[in-house]
Protein backbone atom coordinates (compact mmCIF):
# COMPACT_ATOMS: atom_id res chain seq x y z
CA UNK A 1 0.00 0.00 0.00
CA UNK A 2 0.96 3.26 -1.04
CA UNK A 3 1.62 6.67 1.32
CA UNK A 4 -1.55 8.26 -0.77
CA UNK A 5 -3.43 4.54 -0.03
CA UNK A 6 -2.84 5.21 3.93
CA UNK A 7 -3.60 8.99 3.75
CA UNK A 8 -6.94 8.07 1.52
CA UNK A 9 -7.42 5.47 4.39
CA UNK A 10 -6.57 8.35 7.12
CA UNK A 11 -8.82 10.75 5.24
CA UNK A 12 -12.13 8.30 5.22
CA UNK A 13 -11.78 7.63 9.73
CA UNK A 14 -10.56 10.53 10.37
CA UNK A 15 -13.10 10.53 13.03
CA UNK A 16 -11.68 7.98 14.75
CA UNK A 17 -8.69 8.77 14.71
CA UNK A 18 -9.51 12.29 15.85
CA UNK A 19 -12.26 11.08 18.37
CA UNK A 20 -9.86 8.52 19.93
CA UNK A 21 -7.22 10.43 21.14
CA UNK A 22 -9.84 13.46 22.30
CA UNK A 23 -11.68 11.21 24.43
CA UNK A 24 -8.75 9.96 26.15
CA UNK A 25 -7.50 13.27 26.62
CA UNK A 26 -10.47 14.56 28.16
CA UNK A 27 -11.14 11.52 30.53
CA UNK A 28 -7.52 12.12 31.59
CA UNK A 29 -8.11 15.47 31.93
CA UNK A 30 -11.29 15.64 33.92
CA UNK A 31 -9.68 13.14 36.24
CA UNK A 32 -7.34 15.63 37.00
CA UNK A 33 -9.53 18.45 37.03
CA UNK A 34 -12.21 16.72 39.10
CA UNK A 35 -9.34 14.78 41.53
CA UNK A 36 -9.03 17.01 45.23
CA UNK A 37 -6.11 19.54 45.49
CA UNK A 38 -2.90 18.11 46.45
CA UNK A 39 0.11 19.65 48.46
CA UNK A 40 3.27 19.10 47.92
CA UNK A 41 6.81 19.91 50.29
CA UNK A 42 10.38 19.54 50.10
CA UNK A 43 13.00 18.63 52.56
CA UNK A 44 16.62 18.84 51.79
CA UNK A 45 19.03 17.28 53.20
CA UNK A 46 23.03 18.23 52.94
CA UNK A 47 25.26 16.39 54.77
CA UNK A 48 28.97 16.23 53.49
CA UNK A 49 31.00 14.90 56.89
CA UNK A 50 29.26 12.02 56.14
CA UNK A 51 30.22 11.44 52.60
CA UNK A 52 34.22 11.34 51.97
CA UNK A 53 34.96 13.80 55.41
CA UNK A 54 36.64 12.56 58.63
CA UNK A 55 33.25 11.64 60.09
CA UNK A 56 32.24 9.39 56.71
CA UNK A 57 34.32 6.46 56.96
CA UNK A 58 30.99 4.54 56.12
CA UNK A 59 30.80 6.37 52.82
CA UNK A 60 34.02 6.81 51.06
CA UNK A 61 35.88 6.50 47.24
CA UNK A 62 34.59 7.68 43.84
CA UNK A 63 30.71 6.15 44.17
CA UNK A 64 30.44 8.37 47.81
CA UNK A 65 27.67 9.87 46.97
CA UNK A 66 25.77 7.60 45.12
CA UNK A 67 26.27 5.20 47.63
CA UNK A 68 24.32 7.39 50.16
CA UNK A 69 21.82 8.38 47.86
CA UNK A 70 21.12 4.72 47.49
CA UNK A 71 21.10 3.94 51.14
CA UNK A 72 19.10 7.03 52.05
CA UNK A 73 16.19 6.00 49.48
CA UNK A 74 15.89 2.76 50.49
CA UNK A 75 15.94 3.93 54.22
CA UNK A 76 13.11 5.73 53.46
CA UNK A 77 10.63 3.36 51.74
CA UNK A 78 12.17 0.71 54.67
CA UNK A 79 8.70 -0.71 56.61
CA UNK A 80 10.65 0.11 59.40
CA UNK A 81 11.13 3.71 58.67
CA UNK A 82 7.71 3.88 57.30
CA UNK A 83 6.30 2.43 60.31
CA UNK A 84 7.64 4.79 62.57
CA UNK A 85 7.05 8.12 60.25
CA UNK A 86 3.56 6.65 60.55
CA UNK A 87 3.00 6.27 64.02
CA UNK A 88 4.64 9.61 64.92
CA UNK A 89 2.39 11.14 62.46
CA UNK A 90 -0.46 9.39 62.11
CA UNK A 91 -0.47 8.73 58.19
CA UNK A 92 -0.64 4.76 57.47
CA UNK A 93 2.49 3.59 55.64
CA UNK A 94 0.98 2.86 52.69
CA UNK A 95 -0.18 6.09 52.11
CA UNK A 96 3.46 7.59 53.18
CA UNK A 97 5.01 4.94 50.38
CA UNK A 98 2.92 6.19 47.54
CA UNK A 99 3.49 10.09 48.26
CA UNK A 100 7.25 10.11 48.99
CA UNK A 101 9.53 10.65 46.24
CA UNK A 102 14.03 10.76 46.82
CA UNK A 103 15.81 13.11 44.05
CA UNK A 104 19.52 13.46 44.04
CA UNK A 105 20.78 17.32 43.35
CA UNK A 106 22.67 16.82 40.10
CA UNK A 107 26.07 14.44 41.39
CA UNK A 108 25.93 15.44 44.93
CA UNK A 109 25.64 14.43 47.88
CA UNK A 110 22.48 16.61 48.66
CA UNK A 111 18.81 14.71 48.68
CA UNK A 112 15.85 16.26 48.24
CA UNK A 113 12.60 14.59 49.43
CA UNK A 114 9.31 15.54 48.29
CA UNK A 115 6.16 14.39 50.03
CA UNK A 116 2.41 14.83 48.35
CA UNK A 117 -0.77 14.41 49.81
CA UNK A 118 -4.03 15.62 50.31
CA UNK A 119 -4.17 16.99 53.40
CA UNK A 120 -1.79 20.44 53.93
CA UNK A 121 -1.30 19.77 57.18
CA UNK A 122 0.60 16.42 57.31
CA UNK A 123 3.32 17.56 54.67
CA UNK A 124 5.29 19.22 56.85
CA UNK A 125 5.57 16.89 59.80
CA UNK A 126 5.74 13.57 57.78
CA UNK A 127 8.43 15.38 55.50
CA UNK A 128 10.65 15.98 59.58
CA UNK A 129 9.45 12.83 60.89
CA UNK A 130 10.89 10.80 57.66
CA UNK A 131 14.39 12.86 57.13
CA UNK A 132 14.76 12.44 60.97
CA UNK A 133 14.00 8.57 61.30
CA UNK A 134 15.82 7.95 57.77
CA UNK A 135 19.10 9.49 59.50
CA UNK A 136 18.87 7.93 62.50
CA UNK A 137 17.84 4.23 60.71
CA UNK A 138 21.50 4.95 59.21
CA UNK A 139 23.98 6.19 61.78
CA UNK A 140 21.97 6.20 65.43
CA UNK A 141 21.76 2.79 64.69
CA UNK A 142 25.20 2.49 63.86
CA UNK A 143 26.06 3.81 67.36
CA UNK A 144 23.56 0.76 69.38
CA UNK A 145 25.80 -1.55 67.50
CA UNK A 146 29.36 -0.16 68.20
CA UNK A 147 28.55 0.00 71.85
CA UNK A 148 27.05 -3.41 71.71
CA UNK A 149 30.84 -4.26 70.64
CA UNK A 150 32.43 -2.14 73.21
CA UNK A 151 30.64 -4.17 75.86
CA UNK A 152 31.28 -7.07 74.48
CA UNK A 153 34.98 -6.95 73.99
CA UNK A 154 35.17 -5.31 77.30
CA UNK A 155 33.19 -8.67 78.72
CA UNK A 156 35.75 -10.49 77.09
CA UNK A 157 38.62 -8.75 78.68
CA UNK A 158 37.12 -9.17 81.90
CA UNK A 159 36.25 -12.68 81.79
CA UNK A 160 40.73 -13.61 80.70
CA UNK A 161 41.29 -11.13 83.46
CA UNK A 162 39.41 -13.26 86.36
CA UNK A 163 40.86 -16.47 84.66
CA UNK A 164 44.05 -14.96 84.95
CA UNK A 165 43.57 -14.57 88.62
CA UNK A 166 42.10 -17.52 88.74
CA UNK A 167 45.24 -19.31 87.83
CA UNK A 168 47.37 -17.47 89.58
CA UNK A 169 45.44 -18.25 93.05
CA UNK A 170 45.33 -21.86 91.96
CA UNK A 171 48.58 -22.05 91.51
CA UNK A 172 50.00 -19.68 94.11
CA UNK A 173 51.68 -17.85 92.41
CA UNK A 174 51.47 -13.90 90.49
CA UNK A 175 52.93 -13.23 87.21
CA UNK A 176 55.20 -16.38 86.77
CA UNK A 177 56.33 -15.86 83.29
CA UNK A 178 58.37 -12.34 85.12
CA UNK A 179 59.34 -14.70 88.13
CA UNK A 180 60.43 -17.17 85.41
CA UNK A 181 62.28 -14.41 83.53
CA UNK A 182 64.20 -12.62 86.49
CA UNK A 183 64.50 -16.40 87.78
CA UNK A 184 66.50 -17.53 84.34
CA UNK A 185 68.58 -13.94 84.44
CA UNK A 186 69.46 -14.74 88.39
CA UNK A 187 70.60 -18.47 87.02
CA UNK A 188 72.90 -17.11 84.75
CA UNK A 189 74.40 -14.30 86.74
CA UNK A 190 75.13 -16.94 89.34
CA UNK A 191 76.93 -19.60 86.93
CA UNK A 192 78.97 -16.71 86.35
CA UNK A 193 80.07 -15.69 89.32
CA UNK A 194 80.48 -19.69 90.11
CA UNK A 195 83.24 -19.59 86.85
CA UNK A 196 84.66 -16.33 88.74
CA UNK A 197 85.13 -18.09 92.10
CA UNK A 198 86.32 -21.32 90.80
CA UNK A 199 88.80 -19.53 88.96
CA UNK A 200 90.29 -17.74 92.02
CA UNK A 201 90.08 -20.73 94.27
CA UNK A 202 87.20 -19.47 96.74
CA UNK A 203 85.58 -22.20 97.33
CA UNK A 204 83.38 -21.43 99.72
CA UNK A 205 81.86 -18.86 97.22
CA UNK A 206 81.85 -21.95 94.67
CA UNK A 207 79.85 -23.77 97.15
CA UNK A 208 76.86 -20.79 97.98
CA UNK A 209 76.78 -20.07 94.36
CA UNK A 210 76.38 -23.68 93.51
CA UNK A 211 73.26 -23.72 96.32
CA UNK A 212 72.09 -20.66 94.79
CA UNK A 213 72.14 -22.49 91.27
CA UNK A 214 70.46 -25.48 92.75
CA UNK A 215 67.49 -23.39 94.32
CA UNK A 216 67.11 -21.45 90.54
CA UNK A 217 67.06 -24.33 88.55
CA UNK A 218 64.49 -25.84 90.97
CA UNK A 219 62.48 -22.79 90.84
CA UNK A 220 62.63 -22.46 87.18
CA UNK A 221 61.46 -26.54 86.82
CA UNK A 222 58.36 -25.75 88.70
CA UNK A 223 57.48 -22.59 86.47
CA UNK A 224 58.34 -24.20 83.56
CA UNK A 225 55.80 -26.77 82.87
CA UNK A 226 53.28 -24.18 83.80
CA UNK A 227 53.88 -21.28 81.62
CA UNK A 228 51.96 -22.68 78.58
CA UNK A 229 48.81 -22.96 79.98
CA UNK A 230 49.52 -18.87 81.75
CA UNK A 231 50.80 -17.50 78.60
CA UNK A 232 47.69 -18.63 76.85
CA UNK A 233 45.26 -17.18 79.21
CA UNK A 234 47.81 -14.03 78.90
CA UNK A 235 47.70 -14.21 74.95
CA UNK A 236 43.16 -14.24 75.29
CA UNK A 237 43.53 -11.05 77.78
CA UNK A 238 46.07 -9.61 75.20
CA UNK A 239 43.24 -10.95 71.93
CA UNK A 240 40.46 -9.02 73.66
CA UNK A 241 41.99 -6.13 74.67
CA UNK A 242 42.76 -5.54 71.26
CA UNK A 243 39.25 -6.06 70.25
CA UNK A 244 38.18 -3.58 72.65
CA UNK A 245 40.66 -1.08 71.24
CA UNK A 246 38.94 -1.39 68.42
CA UNK A 247 35.87 -1.56 69.37
CA UNK A 248 35.99 2.09 70.97
CA UNK A 249 37.45 3.32 67.82
CA UNK A 250 34.50 2.25 66.07
CA UNK A 251 32.12 3.76 68.52
CA UNK A 252 34.08 6.77 68.39
CA UNK A 253 33.41 6.96 64.61
CA UNK A 254 29.86 5.85 64.59
CA UNK A 255 29.42 8.56 67.57
CA UNK A 256 31.15 11.33 64.92
CA UNK A 257 28.90 10.18 62.26
CA UNK A 258 25.45 10.58 64.15
CA UNK A 259 26.41 13.82 65.28
CA UNK A 260 27.54 15.32 61.72
CA UNK A 261 23.98 13.56 60.74
CA UNK A 262 21.93 15.76 63.08
CA UNK A 263 18.95 16.33 61.79
CA UNK A 264 18.81 19.73 62.99
CA UNK A 265 21.94 20.49 61.16
CA UNK A 266 21.39 18.61 57.98
CA UNK A 267 17.97 19.27 56.99
CA UNK A 268 15.35 21.71 55.99
CA UNK A 269 12.02 21.35 55.68
CA UNK A 270 10.23 23.90 53.06
CA UNK A 271 6.61 25.10 52.76
CA UNK A 272 3.72 23.04 51.67
CA UNK A 273 2.37 24.48 48.35
CA UNK A 274 -1.01 23.47 45.86
CA UNK A 275 0.55 21.47 42.92
CA UNK A 276 -0.33 23.27 39.87
CA UNK A 277 -2.99 21.48 38.53
CA UNK A 278 -1.81 22.30 34.75
CA UNK A 279 1.68 21.12 35.36
CA UNK A 280 -0.26 17.78 36.81
CA UNK A 281 -2.79 18.17 33.67
CA UNK A 282 0.32 17.95 31.06
CA UNK A 283 2.14 15.40 32.90
CA UNK A 284 -1.02 13.22 32.75
CA UNK A 285 -3.05 14.59 29.54
CA UNK A 286 -0.56 14.87 26.94
CA UNK A 287 0.68 10.74 27.28
CA UNK A 288 -2.61 9.37 27.60
CA UNK A 289 -3.32 11.47 24.24
CA UNK A 290 -0.47 10.33 22.66
CA UNK A 291 -1.93 6.82 24.07
CA UNK A 292 -5.08 7.80 22.21
CA UNK A 293 -3.89 8.60 19.15
CA UNK A 294 -1.96 5.01 19.03
CA UNK A 295 -4.72 3.47 19.46
CA UNK A 296 -6.69 5.21 17.07
CA UNK A 297 -4.29 4.28 14.72
CA UNK A 298 -4.53 1.03 14.82
CA UNK A 299 -8.43 1.49 14.82
CA UNK A 300 -8.45 2.59 12.01
CA UNK A 301 -5.93 -0.31 10.37
CA UNK A 302 -8.29 -2.77 12.31
CA UNK A 303 -11.88 -1.36 10.90
CA UNK A 304 -10.13 -0.72 7.16
CA UNK A 305 -8.90 -4.70 7.26
CA UNK A 306 -12.24 -5.48 7.73
CA UNK A 307 -13.65 -3.29 5.58
CA UNK A 308 -11.85 -5.42 2.77
CA UNK A 309 -12.95 -8.29 4.43
CA UNK A 310 -16.23 -7.80 3.64
CA UNK A 311 -15.84 -6.09 0.06
CA UNK A 312 -14.29 -9.10 -1.11
CA UNK A 313 -16.47 -11.22 0.04
CA UNK A 314 -19.53 -10.06 -1.84
CA UNK A 315 -18.17 -10.78 -5.30
CA UNK A 316 -17.88 -13.83 -4.42
CA UNK A 317 -21.35 -14.45 -2.88
CA UNK A 318 -22.93 -12.66 -5.73
CA UNK A 319 -21.52 -15.15 -8.28
CA UNK A 320 -22.07 -17.89 -6.68
CA UNK A 321 -25.72 -17.17 -6.28
CA UNK A 322 -26.27 -16.12 -9.73
CA UNK A 323 -28.72 -18.98 -11.83
CA UNK A 324 -27.19 -21.67 -14.57
CA UNK A 325 -28.66 -20.92 -17.98
CA UNK A 326 -30.09 -24.03 -19.42
CA UNK A 327 -28.40 -26.22 -21.98
CA UNK A 328 -30.94 -25.86 -24.63
CA UNK A 329 -30.34 -22.10 -24.63
CA UNK A 330 -26.30 -22.48 -24.19
CA UNK A 331 -26.65 -24.37 -27.20
CA UNK A 332 -28.61 -21.96 -29.26
CA UNK A 333 -26.28 -19.16 -28.47
CA UNK A 334 -23.59 -21.26 -30.12
CA UNK A 335 -23.10 -19.98 -33.43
Amino acid sequence: MEIVDYLRVARRRLWVLVGVPVLATGAAAAIVLLAPQQFSGTAYVAAPALVGGTAGTQYTGTQAANQFVAAFGAAVTSPRVLADVGADTGVPPERLRDGLAISQVGASSQLEVTYTAGDRATVAPVLTATTTRALAFLFSSQVGIATGEVEAANADVTAATRAIGEWEKANKVSQPDRIYQATLGELTSLRQQQLSMQAVGNGRGVDAATTAITAAQKKLDELGPKLPDYQALLAQRDAATNALSQAREGLQAARAQAQAADPKQVTSIGEAHEVSRLAELARTALPVGGAGLLLGVLLVGVLELLSRGRAATRPAAASSAAPALPAETVTAARP
